[in-house]
């Protein structure tokens, strides 16, 4: 309920809008807008022709529309079931503090100590009524204080439990991959999780922490995440998981139809795959290194055929048929069993990789030759062999590339030493005809060739969430700014969380015919304000949304609403 409210300050009258609504079940003052002295106000009013005057924007349609993919759901209810009030405790709920979290990471993510004054800039109170100035950091630390490792195991099992009801996958295909996020956490900070590992965005020097994904290949829906240290290699953690991960899924399907989990070379290891082989209703798909089976990856093109996947459908459709996915099928004994072998060759990548190599191969020449001069010169630092021959492999190292490429030779003369180089052509032409090739293992042996391939390329959805955790506004799960390791927990959780809602976003979108990506839309969506008003010669102000553009509307209508002419939301019952 909005309405005007007068404060005198030594003794002159000041006009403010104030809105009230019910907090904890008790009436509490949600938004006080200043909008001046008496005579500001007569000025507001003699200065316009308009029969209405704006007295606040605030952002309404990317917010309204986070909260409208939780009303099926309700997190709050989930999380609040779990982990109770406390005695005396006062203030929003412990599901409220994660739920006005994963809101603001499904729009526009700001750091804990920034979001009350985000949350200010938007329309929440109209939409879903909260105590603003209780979401400060030091609070987020009190609530999430109480959840426990337990409390957020039980947590996540309840979520995608109900996500499972609402969006319910076929579940015979799964996607899981890894990723890690790097934190500014101090050496010495105690922390289980933040480690040092190879980071997969180059920040080596920084700790980080790992997390596994599984998607439904089918929906591209989150189905169940991992958090674990940023030292331990994907393939053992990995083997960690597989009990509880492939337990949670069969128990959420509760079919005894055939899983099939796609992943990725960094998974490969004899244990890993002994234990989907002692469990005949698991299978896999997974890719193999070429540098382990060079063999296979310089396997004449005369024996690939294109395969009939939606990549190459498109390419036809573009008359671009040169430039198909081929493939050549075989059997081979991997991991103690005979298993089905693919070979793909992609000439998109082939033309890259080689455009690639071939200017690293000249930039590695070039240096050589400047190597070369310098022995010659017998410059310091340049007369041993030994040393060379080091700054050579580590020139190697740096470009990413295979020393043996180039051969070096040495001859000691009276008047020093002398340096020759040679490229090793058998070695580069090998190379060459490895590019473009990637090799595909799986025990799915009745599967065809095309769904084979076609089930490994779509492992790029579980990336396409990865890079959307690692967006600047969207998520933005990077850089991780707690500093322990329950806190990193509940943080990570409120980033699936809002992954996956916003997949849930373009679910529905999908069934309505508006096919668009989630970030597309809650950038469009930012853009539909809420304006209160006040008319000219009324005492109440109003709230009135902006006319939605085309994009906009589309959007509305898709979850069943449209804006009125007066610029009221309405429902459409559709």
């Amino acid at each position: 309920m909005a309405h005007f409210h007068i404060k005198t300050k030594k003794g002159r009258p000041y006009l403010y809008v104030r809105e009230i609504a019910r907090v904890n079940g008790k009436p509490k003052v949600v938004s006080q807008v200043y909008i001046g002295s008496p005579q500001r106000v007569a000025a507001l009013t003699r200065g316009t022709d308009s029969d209405v005057v704006a007295l606040k924007v605030e952002q309404f349609g990317a917010v309204w529309l986070a909260c409208q993919i939780d009303r099926d759901v309700n997190l709050c209810k989930i999380i609040d079931d779990i982990v109770p009030p406390a005695q005396r405790e006062t203030g929003p709920s412990v599901g409220e503090y994660f739920l006005y979290c994963i809101l603001n990471r499904m729009v526009e993510a700001v750091s804990k100590n920034k979001l009350a004054s985000w949350y200010q800039s938007t329309a929440i109170q109209h939409i879903r009524p909260v105590d603003i100035e209780e979401l400060t950091s030091k609070r987020y630390w009190e609530k999430w204080d109480r959840v426990s490792e337990e409390h957020l195991q039980q947590i996540t099992k309840a979520f995608f439990e109900r996500i499972w009801q609402l969006d319910t996958p076929s579940a015979d295909c799964l996607l899981f991959d890894t990723t890690n996020y790097y934190t500014y956490m101090a050496s010495h900070t105690e922390s289980e999780l933040a480690m040092r590992g190879k980071n997969k965005q180059g920040k080596h020097h920084l700790r980080q922490i790992g997390l596994g994904l599984l998607v439904a290949r089918d929906s591209r829906m989150p189905l169940y995440y991992s958090v674990y240290p940023g030292n331990i290699h994907d393939s053992k953690h990995f083997e960690s998981i597989m009990d509880d991960m492939f337990g949670v899924v069969c128990g959420l399907s509760k079919t005894k139809e055939r899983l099939t989990v796609v992943i990725d070379k960094g998974m490969n290891a004899d244990g890993n795959y002994s234990w989907i082989d002692e469990h005949s209703r698991m299978h896999f798909i997974t890719t193999y290194s070429t540098y382990f089976a060079q063999d296979l990856a310089t396997t004449p093109l005369g024996r690939f055929e294109p395969v009939d996947i939606a990549h190459n459908r498109r390419l036809l459709d573009q008359d671009k048929g040169q430039d198909q996915i081929l493939a050549y099928r075989t059997k081979g004994n991997y991991w103690g069993k005979e298993r089905t072998v693919i070979v793909t060759y992609n000439p998109i990548s082939r033309r890259k990789q080689e455009y690639a190599f071939n200017d690293k191969l000249e930039v590695i020449r070039q240096e050589l030759l400047s190597m070369r001069t310098k022995v010659r010169d017998n410059q310091p630092h340049w007369r041993k062999e030994d040393d060379i021959q080091e700054r050579y492999l580590r020139l190697c190292e740096q470009m990413h590339m295979p020393s043996e490429l180039y051969e070096l030779t040495f001859e000691h003369a009276a008047d020093g030493l002398a340096m020759s180089f040679r490229k090793n052509a058998y070695l580069v032409e090998r190379k060459l005809s490895m590019f473009g090739k990637n090799i595909i293992i799986t025990d799915n042996m009745d599967w065809m060739t095309e769904d084979i391939v076609q089930a490994s390329l779509d492992r790029w959805q579980v990336e396409d969430r990865f890079r959307m955790s690692k967006d600047d506004d969207l998520v933005g799960v990077n850089p991780i700014r707690h500093w322990t390791d329950s806190k990193i927990r509940c943080h990570l959780f409120t980033c699936v969380a809002a992954m996956t809602y916003l997949r849930r976003i373009e679910l529905k979108l999908e069934a309505a015919g508006v096919k668009r990506t989630a970030a597309d839309v809650m950038q469009d969506m930012q853009r539909l304000h809420q304006v209160l008003v006040m008319k000219k010669g009324s005492r109440t102000p109003e709230r009135r949304l902006e006319v939605p553009g085309k994009t906009q509307a589309e959007v509305l209508s898709a979850f069943g609403y449209a804006v009125d002419a007066g610029g009221v939301l309405q429902h459409t019952n559709r």
